[in-house]
Order: C-alpha cells, then structure tokens, then sequence
C-alpha cells in the first residue's frame, strides 16, 4: 500500500446524483469514491447488502480493480479508523456517514491481508485481497483465443473414472503447428468466465500478444468421479506416477483428435493448486522424461494419501527431493502465511518453505512466492502473468530439450526462514 491517499468528502460534488438502491459494478462505486459523490454511502450499503454475511459489520467489504481500492466498516464515529495493509503503516479513513471508508492504491500482482484498527485494537479485516496486474483484463485489439466445449473422457487407469475436460486455443495458432501444452487441474473452476476470480483466459491473450509466453494449448481437466464418489484425493494426492501416466495415455491423446501437441517434456506444463499441487510436482517429479514446468499454488504436501511404501505421503517430498539425484523441471511454488494446518496430515505453509528449500539446496530451477494469504488461490492468480513468464522464459520451439539451471541471483539468496520468534 504504496503512498495510499486519504478519501475526502467534499462539498463541491454536492449537486451529483445518488446511485439507485441496487448492487453497482466496482468500476463505478471506485469513481464514485474518487469523485466523492455524496451517493457513496448507499451505493456501499446496496453493493454489499447480504443479510447471510453482513461484510460491513465484519470490516471485510472491500473492492477493487486495476489497482485501486475501497475498503469499509460499519463502526461508531467517536474513535478514529484505520487501514492496515500487511504490515505497512496504518492510514487513516474517512467518516461518510454511518461508515468509515478508505480508497487508495494497491501495487498489482499479489494479494493483501488487510486489518481495520481503532484505539489500537483490530475491529475488522480480511486476506487475501486480489490486485490484478493489467494483463489480467481485457486488452483493446488483442484478439481471444478459443475454448473447447466440453469433452467427457472415461478411464481405464482408474476404473469407472468419468471427467469433463476442455482445451483453450491462441487467436494466433495457425491451426497445423503442433503446440507446448499446460494442463490445470481442478480445470472446471478457470474456464468459468473471463472475469472469475482467476482471469486466466484474458491473460493467456494478452500473454500470447506480448509473446511473453509461447503460443500453446492449455488443457483443462475436473477431477474424475467413480461410480458415487469422488475421486480427486486419490487422482491428486497419491505418490505415484499414475496420474502421470493418466495425463500421457487418456487425456492429452483426447485432445489431439483436435489440437496438434508437441509429446517432448521440454514443451509440457503442469499446473494445479492445493491438491492439484502436489499432482502437478508430483508427475513431473517421478516423470521429468514427459514433464518439465510445474506451477504450484498452495500445494497440498501433506500426509492425505498414505501407502505402505509412503506412510507420509506427500509430506515426505521434501525429504524426497534431499535425498534422490536432482531432477531436470523448472518449479514456482507459492504459498501464503495463513495457509492450513491439519491435525493429522500437516503443514501447508511449513511443508511448502521445506520444499523450495530441498529444491534449492539440489540445485534445482525454482522460484518460491510466499505471501500472506489463506488457503487461496488468490495470490497465485495475481502473479500468474510473472509466473507463466518465468516458467515458459527462454523457451525456444527448436528446441526439445534444456537443462535447467537456477538463476544467477537465486544462487547467492539466503535459505527461507521463519522469522516470528515469541507471541508476546
């Protein structure tokens, strides 16, 4: 929260026109608050108006795009309020009528933990506040890639397995050129809309136009269900190359009866978060032969799946990855402070710091983004136009295979540490 200005309301918008009772877009409630229309009040009141989840009450009604923001609190007028972003200093809001409210910049490409603070103490709040970058929004003369309809695909591998999956094509593609291709898991949530809560497709344009990444296929698969259960735990969590070989045997060759795909693992990603994490290392891990780019968002290593031969499962990764040779795959974990502990299984935020420190300590391409967020896909999003672009950097179609190094600047950084020392 660089340089955040103070909302002012001022007499000289007096004569404008107050909003209709009804929920506006966030464009125009944030013009409203940059213009101090004397309507805002309302327009905040309608706009987060949820008998189920009062957000005014709570601190956590907030909104925002392209990199500006407001916050609001229903609090009492007699002690003043403030806006803590992380840990940045507190700014001081101002009082429009039964409401505090604050508007100001955020820096793009990250989430946020914010904190409403009076007479010291925390009255409100809430995490993982997306900020978007540009490149997640709609781009005038950049054209829009396409996306499949759905295909239903049954499996051999796992038994009465039936899944849904679509493939998302470059504007660009000439239709013939066999392309890299980036497989997501838990696909049915990123290929919703273009403007949910993941903005992957407008980014994938504009990424393509700036040709920050190559042209490629993204494939997107839901996690399968077996007859009355679902099976995405199994699928996801389990330590083995049977997903890998699940991607190699049934999905991809499903989607080159339409799409041409290049079969070298110097031109394959993996992507997925939190159990669709660990899928994704997972694969290309025990097969960097057939997979080589992996992109975690807060990736389940954690004891979900057990077997006699891992009794730990996923949490023993980091250990794993110490104690085998260094496999050739470029990583980018991300991870937030508040992600979740589980009783029996693990730490999330704990067992992520571990293993960029095993990837570090082998050598290995990685890059670790640990924010403050919650067990969220939120930060992963913000940052996702920097980490496809740092995964896919230097790509070169000639190419069918690379050794992957660290960069020079990561050699020379400190292990990853846990700074907090006492609670009091």
């Amino acid at each position: 929260m660089r340089s955040l200005t103070v909302l002012f309301v001022s007499a000289f918008f007096a004569s404008a026109q107050t909003v209709p009772a009804e929920k506006i877009s966030t464009e125009k409630l944030l013009l409203m608050a940059q213009l101090h229309s004397p309507g805002l009040e309302q327009a905040i009141r309608d706009t987060f108006a949820d008998p189920k989840d009062d957000k005014l009450a709570k601190g956590s009604a907030y909104a925002g795009e392209h990199g500006q923001f407001l916050f609001a609190i229903a609090a009492p007028a007699d002690k003043q309020a403030f806006v803590q972003v992380n840990q940045m200093r507190p700014e001081a809001a101002t009082r429009v009528g039964g409401l505090w409210v604050y508007q100001g910049p955020l820096k793009q490409g990250t989430s946020y933990r914010y904190s409403w603070l009076a007479d010291g103490k925390v009255i409100g709040g809430a995490n993982d506040v997306a900020a978007f970058t540009e490149e997640a929004y709609p781009q005038s003369g950049v054209p829009q890639g396409k996306l499949s309809e759905a295909i239903t695909i049954e499996s051999k591998l796992y038994p009465g397995l039936k899944a849904r999956m679509w493939y998302y094509t470059p504007a660009q593609w000439d239709g013939k050129t066999p392309l890299p291709v980036q497989f997501w898991g838990d696909g049915q949530f990123y290929i919703a809309s273009r403007n949910d809560a993941y903005r992957l497709l407008d980014t994938f344009d504009n990424l393509f136009a700036e040709k920050r990444i190559p042209l490629m296929a993204n494939v997107f698969v839901e996690p399968g269900t077996a007859p009355q259960r679902n099976i995405r735990s199994i699928e996801y969590d389990t330590v083995d190359d049977k997903f890998g070989h699940y991607l190699l045997e049934e999905v991809f060759p499903e989607v080159e009866k339409h799409v041409a795909l290049r079969k070298d693992a110097y031109s394959r990603a993996l992507v997925g978060e939190s159990s669709g994490g660990i899928a994704a290392f997972n694969a290309a891990y025990l097969m960097p032969d057939q997979f080589s780019r992996v992109l975690s968002w807060i990736g389940s290593f954690a004891a979900l799946q057990t077997s006699d031969k891992q009794p730990t499962g996923g949490a023993a990764y980091p250990i794993i990855v110490r104690r085998t040779e260094k496999k050739n795959i470029r990583v980018w974990l991300q991870d937030g402070a508040e992600d979740q502990e589980n009783p029996r299984a693990g730490s999330w935020p704990l067992a992520n710091i571990h293993l960029a420190n095993s990837l570090k300590l082998k050598g290995n391409d990685y890059h670790f983004s640990f924010g403050v967020g919650t067990h969220s896909q939120r930060q992963g999003s913000t940052e996702l136009p920097q980490s496809l672009a740092w995964l896919w950097r230097d790509y070169d179609p000639a190419k069918t295979s690379q050794e992957f190094t660290p960069e020079p600047e990561e050699k020379d950084k400190p292990m990853w540490r846990v700074l907090q020392l006492n609670r009091d």
